[in-house]
C-alpha cells in the first residue's frame, strides 16, 4: 500500500498536469479563432478559381495544345501523395487520420502495381510514415519555424512539385490534409491536384457552350445558371496561355488552402484533446484524494485502536 507522502506526490503531480493541459487548451482557444477565420476567408477565392479553370478546361478537353498540367501524362503509373500534417503533436487523432488516409492511399496503390512516391510537410506526419515508408519519401519540409502561415510558404512547396512533374518523376499528384469543419469535427481529406479534377467537370455541373478558339480573338463562352439563364465570360488571351499562367498557381492555392485548413483544424483538435486532458486529471484528482482520505483515515483507526488496546492492557 502507497504511504500518504506517496499519494500526496501523485495528486501534487496531476495538479501540475491539469495545469499544463489547461493552459495549453487556452492558448489553442485563441489561436483557433484567428486560424478559423483564416481558412475560412482563403475558401471562397480557392473555389472560385477551381471553379473559373474548370470552366475554361471544360473547353479545352481533348486539344492536344493544352498545357501538360491540364491534360496529364497520359499514365497514372506514378503517384506523388503530398502529405500535410502538424510540426506538433498533443491534438488527438488530427496527426494520425491524416496518416492513416494517406496509409491506405498508399496500400491500394502499391496493391494495383502503381510506384509511389511521398513528398511530406509538417514532423509528425514524416515521422510516422518514415517507420513504414522511409524508402519511398522523397522530401520533406517543416514549417516548425512559420509562425503564420503565408502565400510564399505554400509557393516553397509546390515549387520542386511543379519541378518533378516537369521532369517526369511522376503522373499523378494528391494532397492530403484535414478540412476544419468544427472545433470537435476535422475531416481528412484528399484531393488530387496533377492533373486537376476541377467541379466543373462533375456531372451536374454548370453547362459550357464554346463559341470557338483561335485566330487571336476573345474566346467567348455561355456559362449556363442554376436559375436557367447565361452569364457570357470573355478570355483574352486565349485559353492556353490563361491556363499556362493560372494552373500553375493554382496548385499553390490549394496548397495554401490546405496549410490554413491544417492549422484551424489542429488548434481545433489540441483545444479538445487539452479540454479531454484536463477533464481527466479532475477525475484522477478525485479519485487520488479520496484514496487519500481513506488510507488516512485507516491510518488513524488503527493508531486509536492501538492506544486503546495498549490502555485496556494496563
Amino acid at each position: 500500500m502507497p504511504s500518504l507522502k506517496d499519494l500526496r506526490n501523485r495528486i501534487a503531480s496531476t495538479k501540475a498536469t491539469q495545469k499544463i493541459t489547461k493552459a495549453m487548451q487556452m492558448v489553442a482557444a485563441s489561436k483557433l479563432r484567428r486560424a478559423q477565420v483564416a481558412a475560412e476567408a482563403a475558401r471562397p477565392y480557392a473555389e472560385r478559381m477551381d471553379r473559373v479553370l474548370g470552366h475554361i478546361a471544360a473547353a479545352m478537353a481533348g486539344v492536344e495544345s493544352a498545357p501538360p498540367l491540364l491534360r496529364g501524362t497520359g499514365s497514372d503509373r506514378v503517384h506523388l501523395l503530398l502529405v500535410c500534417t502538424a510540426e506538433r503533436g498533443l491534438c488527438g487523432p488530427f496527426n494520425s487520420a491524416i496518416v492513416r488516409l494517406a496509409r491506405e492511399r498508399i496500400n491500394a496503390l502499391i496493391a494495383q502495381g502503381k510506384e509511389v512516391k511521398i513528398f511530406c510537410v509538417g514532423r509528425k506526419g514524416y515521422e510516422q510514415l518514415k517507420r513504414q515508408y522511409d524508402r519511398l519519401i522523397i522530401e520533406h519540409i517543416e514549417l516548425r519555424s512559420v509562425r503564420a502561415i503565408r502565400f510564399s510558404n505554400a509557393e516553397d512547396i509546390a515549387e520542386p512539385i511543379l519541378r518533378l512533374y516537369a521532369e517526369g518523376a511522376f503522373d499523378v499528384s494528391t494532397l492530403f490534409f484535414s478540412r476544419f469543419k468544427s472545433v470537435i469535427a476535422q475531416i481528412p481529406t484528399a484531393q488530387q491536384i496533377i492533373p486537376p479534377v476541377f467541379e466543373a467537370s462533375h456531372p451536374g455541373s454548370p453547362a459550357l457552350a464554346g463559341e470557338g478558339r483561335g485566330g487571336g480573338q476573345p474566346s467567348q463562352y455561355a456559362v449556363e445558371g442554376m436559375g436557367g439563364g447565361a452569364a457570357v465570360y470573355e478570355y483574352e488571351p486565349d485559353e492556353e496561355e490563361i491556363l499556362a499562367q493560372l494552373l500553375p498557381r493554382n496548385i499553390a492555392v490549394q496548397i495554401f488552402r490546405a496549410l490554413l485548413e491544417n492549422t484551424a483544424s489542429f488548434y481545433g483538435a489540441q483545444m479538445s484533446a487539452m479540454d479531454n486532458a484536463t477533464r481527466n486529471a479532475g477525475d484522477m484528482i478525485r479519485k487520488q484524494t479520496l484514496k487519500y482520505n481513506r488510507t488516512r483515515q485507516a491510518m488513524i483507526t488503527k493508531e486509536l485502536i492501538e492506544i486503546i488496546s495498549g490502555a485496556e492492557a494496563l
